[in-house]
């Protein structure tokens, strides 16, 4: 079997307003991550973050790890409109967690946060995207969030 290979896509950043709390719920605590806009940049596209459709449905599970839920919708400089979704998980200690909840700004050699993104667009020019599967490592930041997203080959 082949090893597994990848390609950077791009680098894309997300502002973050404050969370809102749904607390606990049956499926378990709930946390709401607005995102207010943002950017992305690689070699084949390059954009902006629409504030219209962005959120974050995360779950803080009973193995204190976090699911995200994601859906964001990206403009590329030349106009054409691409749906991002994805799943993801964060875990890192209770340490650690209480510092990303501070608001520090913590290595992201410290903790765990892998996406899975998937993109819905129906450009032309940017129609390769319908047909891939990627991967993000993702890093807190203060305010927001930032990810390297890579297409695996």
């Amino acid at each position: 079997m082949p090893e597994l290979g990848s390609r950077h896509l791009f680098t894309i950043t997300m502002k973050l307003p404050p969370t809102l709390d749904l607390g606990d719920t049956p499926a378990g605590n709930r946390r709401v991550f607005t995102v207010s806009g943002g950017e992305f940049t690689g070699d084949r596209l390059r954009g902006e973050v629409l504030p219209q459709a962005g959120s974050d449905l995360l779950l803080l599970r009973a193995d204190r790890s976090n699911q995200q839920d994601v859906r964001l919708l990206l403009r590329t400089e030349d106009s054409a409109l691409i749906l991002m979704t994805y799943r993801g998980v964060r875990h890192a200690s209770a340490e650690v967690d209480a510092r990303v909840a501070r608001g520090e700004q913590v290595p992201s050699s410290e903790y765990y946060l892998r996406t899975a993104p998937f993109f819905e667009t129906s450009s032309e020019k940017y129609a390769w995207l319908n047909k891939i599967v990627s991967v993000g490592v993702g890093e807190r930041q203060p305010d927001g969030v930032r990810y390297e997203v890579f297409e695996i080959l």
